[in-house]
């Protein structure tokens, strides 16, 4: 096979041509660890070669496909900023790398999907029992790497995330196909697939550096596994979106693939109270098919567009940006409430979670909004005394 440079593959994270331009925005965003990115994508292709051949021809097809590479990404960037000059960020960087592509695989075979970034997917080109192996195996390889490193520090937290990525996968399997799923439950998943592997990413870099800038090194831990959470579900939320706003060319894959496949999305999630008895049948035809036979894509569309320009999308829109100013978890005191910079991203932020309470109906909503609004309030000013600073704050950002 042809070998491709690492512009290659991350433009091909993002096919057709006429999108590769947030490709190349990418690329310039990543130019401060280009050379680390490099070293990964050449240690990604030596740890894939096998004396079986069909291990190599797999892992080959699948590291030249691309990727955006954001966690491995992640990894670098947090180890820059902790001032890590090493390698082992590297390797690292590969080891979640491939536990990311292991989930991709299984979850192909899981969801029968035909495509994976434009391409045929690994389970149409060589089959189910082939790629499960072929999955296996990268789990194992991300192990050995992490075993070679020898930091037991990481090896646990890369087991404990292994362990609830898998619970969060069986939770989705138990819940495809119904349509009562509630926002804490999406959220939860979320968490358990997706976010997790992001907040580990930019972790454990943590493990990597004794201090930094007089603080110990476990405390930049927390704030950057803090970080990569709220990153994760802001990630996935926005994932979720484009399977209901984008064009199968910008995706790569057909629209409505999730509805297809049987999962529930927070833009359905947040509109169903909005729907007719006649759309909810249909949706739950869909649903329980697992294809659009009965009800073709343009019903579902019709339907999304309808409701979806409402509540469900513009709430989904909301929840993520909101997530990525301030954090995706209900305990504000662990945010870094410095991203905020002004009313406007507090008044758009209380109107999501306004939303997301009314319309999901669910028992956690509601102290979830009341923590922000307190943390709106009085947050700021109560946690600056007890750090004992005396910079005068104004409901929680610094003048």
């Amino acid at each position: 096979m042809k070998p491709s440079t690492l512009k290659e593959r991350l433009l091909t994270a993002t096919l057709p041509a006429e999108e590769r331009e947030n490709g190349r925005r990418l690329l310039r965003a990543l130019e401060p660890i280009r050379a680390k990115l490099e070293e990964v994508e050449a240690e990604l292709e030596r740890r894939t070669k096998s004396p079986i051949p069909t291990i190599s021809l797999i892992g080959d097809y699948l590291v030249e496909g691309g990727g955006k590479r954001i966690r491995p990404s992640l990894l670098l960037l947090c180890a820059r900023l902790l001032g890590y000059e090493g390698n082992r960020d590297v390797r690292y960087a590969a080891v979640v790398e491939f536990l990311h592509t292991a989930t991709l695989v299984h979850d192909d075979i899981i969801d029968d999907a035909e495509t994976r970034r434009g391409r045929i997917s690994v389970n149409r080109r060589w089959g189910n029992e082939l790629t499960v192996l072929f999955g296996d195996y990268l789990y194992m390889k991300s192990m050995e790497i992490a075993l070679d490193e020898g930091d037991l520090d990481v090896l646990r937290l890369l087991s404990k995330v292994t362990l609830e990525m898998t619970e969060g996968e069986i939770v989705a399997s138990e819940r495809r196909g119904l349509i009562d799923l509630t926002l804490e439950g999406y959220l939860d998943i979320v968490r358990r697939k997706t976010a997790l592997l992001f907040a580990a990413s930019c972790r454990i870099p943590a493990f990597l550096v004794g201090t930094y800038l007089g603080e110990p090194a476990a405390t930049w831990g927390d704030r950057l596994w803090e970080y990569g959470l709220s990153l994760g579900i802001a990630f996935q939320l926005q994932d979720d979106l484009l399977d209901y706003t984008a064009t199968e060319e910008e995706l790569g894959k057909p629209v409505l693939s999730d509805l297809r496949e049987g999962k529930l999305t927070l833009p359905l999630i947040l509109s169903l109270a909005d729907a007719s008895r006649a759309e909810r049948k249909q949706i739950e035809t869909v649903v329980a098919e697992r294809r659009f036979d009965s009800v073709g894509r343009g019903d579902i569309l019709g339907i999304v567009e309808r409701l979806g320009a409402g509540i469900g999308i513009t709430a989904t829109s909301l929840m993520a940006f909101a997530m990525l100013r301030h954090g995706g978890n209900a305990d504000p005191q662990r945010v870094a409430w410095s991203f905020f910079t002004g009313w406007v991203v507090k008044v758009f932020f209380t109107l999501a979670l306004l939303v997301v309470a009314f319309r999901s109906k669910s028992v956690e909503a509601a102290p979830l909004l009341a923590a922000y609004v307190a943390t709106f309030f009085g947050y700021g000013i109560g946690a600056a005394r007890s750090r004992g600073r005396t910079k005068k704050r104004t409901f929680g950002v610094a003048d």
